[in-house]
């Protein structure tokens, strides 16, 4: 897996020796290169010490952290080197006075990218998903511009991803089945996949606005709230069909990941273990490391800097009043 994400499932010291991090286990060392690491998952416990901080905060390496049930934790983020005083207020300005024009958009960009990635699905012989491709695709525009309030664009955003999940039993087995989307935590196959995908990608996007001049506390269609990084689970909203569902759907019909091999039978299958979440974070790093050739740009970006680019987009709307349209497969060609 060619990335500079470095994932940590063993318990363990991290420390610095000369240029590199260091994870002492049991078994010996195992060494990470400064210069080719930039994000450090742990899903186990790890001990750090100051000095290793200090490396880590200068070499711009942000590190997450995750509990024993894979729930998000917390991040070790460096000091912001694109702190803007100008940007923050730009943002608290926009929420104030054009919350709507940032969070239709996102909802949009649901309904598109959703829509991409079941149309699959219809073009091979799944005719049931007309209907809901269809709504998708005539009816939420329609929908998001008659509303004036968050509320109400809140409610639509849930009837989307609501008819959404209903879909899955036309095109995952039935060991698979969603029959509701439970999060705390989760309460079957399924419901994991989507909690640790889910999880996986709004920690990206944490990393991906920590390079921006963005506030990560001031969001649109997400309340901004305490103790968390709300503008991340805004901008990651348009990516999870692409990013999380459709390596879920991978995963699942060509049988990358199955029930009896890769979830904890002690938590009801509930939860992924070790191999499984190995194999799916494989899975979700190709997908985020896949590039594309930009119909704007003109160049081929992954999907990992369509993340910052969104990020972007959202500053050239804030200081400049360009429109913001985030991302969607249309971008594509």
């Amino acid at each position: 897996m060619n990335s500079d994400c470095r994932y940590i499932f063993s318990t363990g010291d991290l420390f610095q020796k000369d240029f590199s991090i260091v994870l002492r286990k049991d078994d010996g060392n195992f060494y990470l290169p400064v210069k080719d690491t930039r994000e450090l998952y742990c899903f186990n416990d790890i001990t750090l010490s100051t000095r290793l901080l200090q490396l880590l905060a200068k070499a711009g390496i942000v590190v997450h952290f995750f509990g024993y049930y894979q729930n998000y934790i917390g991040t070790f983020y460096p000091k912001e080197d694109l702190m803007s005083g100008r940007v923050t207020v730009a943002q608290a300005l926009a929420y104030e006075h054009s919350r709507m024009d940032i969070a239709r958009p996102l909802v949009r960009g649901i309904a598109n990218n959703i829509h991409s990635a079941l149309y699959h699905y219809y073009r091979h012989g799944k005719n049931e998903l007309k209907e809901f491709l269809d709504w998708l695709r005539a009816d939420v525009p329609s929908l998001t511009d008659k509303v004036t309030g968050i509320k109400q664009l809140l409610r639509i955003e849930g009837e989307i991803w609501a008819r959404f999940y209903q879909s899955f039993r036309l095109f995952l087995p039935e060991s698979f089945a969603m029959n509701k989307r439970v999060k705390r935590p989760p309460d079957n196959p399924i419901n994991a996949l989507v909690s640790f995908g889910n999880t996986l990608l709004y920690t990206k996007t944490i990393t991906e606005i920590y390079h921006t001049h963005l506030n990560q506390t001031i969001s649109y269609l997400h309340e901004p709230a305490e103790r968390r990084f709300s503008l991340s689970l805004d901008l990651s909203e348009v990516f999870k069909p692409t990013l999380v569902y459709k390596t879920i759907f991978d995963c699942v019909n060509n049988r990358k990941i199955s029930v009896e091999k890769h979830f904890d039978k002690s938590l009801n299958y509930a939860l992924l273990n070790d191999a499984g979440r190995k194999v799916f974070i494989e899975a979700f790093e190709e997908r985020l490391n896949q590039t594309f050739q930009h119909s704007t740009l003109n160049r081929r970006v992954s999907y990992k800097q369509a993340i910052r680019l969104d990020g972007y987009k959202l500053v050239k709307y804030i200081l400049e009043g360009k429109d913001f349209l985030p991302f969607s497969t249309e971008d594509k060609r």
